[in-house]
């Protein structure tokens, strides 16, 4: 049965992304759902944006749109602050594109950013960045609580939908992944001296990597 595997925030750790991707062996038909937080305070933003667009290109990807590509790209449009933008983790990611400005960044990877989904369900859980309202359908969710919202703020119930939710965004500092049973979290903070994970929605196996890209004990 292909498997559908999900992947917490990457931040930029690309060699701990690729470390991932081949551990995991990919078969055909097998399906990521990546949870948003691609660029930013990691050392390898383009590194990571590339990865994605060979997965993409290869029809494997189901990215979603976290905070930080919402504040990449308004910040590129003129409606978010560029200098908060670059406090949180964007001179690294300009530093990954050996560029001095945010437009020399290129429009393939802002299209990609471009496209990132808000949400994804498939038949067996939901995905979303950051957080959800147990009570809405997807179609209907704010998108501060779909993007920015950490759990410290909001601990959610278990989603009408009656499916396990997978998240990122709140980050786990001890590098082990939340499992609350009807939500999982999966940022384990690999771009603070923690691991970057990739999980298998239908078997529960999970991978992980630093942001070296050495393999983390299973």
């Amino acid at each position: 049965m292909p498997r559908l595997l999900a992947i917490g925030d990457i931040h930029g750790c690309s060699a701990a992304l690729r470390a991932l991707l081949d551990a995991a062996e990919l078969s055909d038909g097998d399906r990521i759902v990546t949870l948003g937080d691609y660029v930013d305070r990691g050392p390898d933003s383009c590194g990571v944006i590339e990865t994605l667009l060979a997965l993409e290109a290869a029809g494997r990807l189901i990215p979603l749109l976290g905070n930080h590509e919402e504040m990449l790209l308004g910040a590129l449009r003129g409606t978010y602050s560029l200098a908060a933008w670059l406090q949180h983790g964007g001179v690294a990611t300009l530093k990954s594109y050996n560029a001095k400005r945010l437009d020399d960044v290129p429009a393939e990877h802002v299209a990609f950013l471009d496209r990132c989904l808000p949400y994804y369900e498939s038949e067996e859980a939901i995905f979303t960045h950051a957080n959800y309202v147990a009570d809405e359908p997807l179609n209907r969710q704010p998108a501060d609580a779909l993007r920015w919202q950490s759990l410290h703020e909001h601990f959610p119930e278990r989603h009408a939908s009656g499916k396990r939710a997978f998240v990122g965004h709140t980050a786990q500092p001890d590098g082990d992944l939340l499992d609350a049973g009807h939500l999982v979290c999966l940022d384990t903070a690999c771009c603070r001296s923690g691991l970057l994970t990739m999980y298998d929605v239908r078997t529960n196996e999970s991978w992980q990597a630093d942001i070296t890209g050495q393999l983390a004990p299973l």
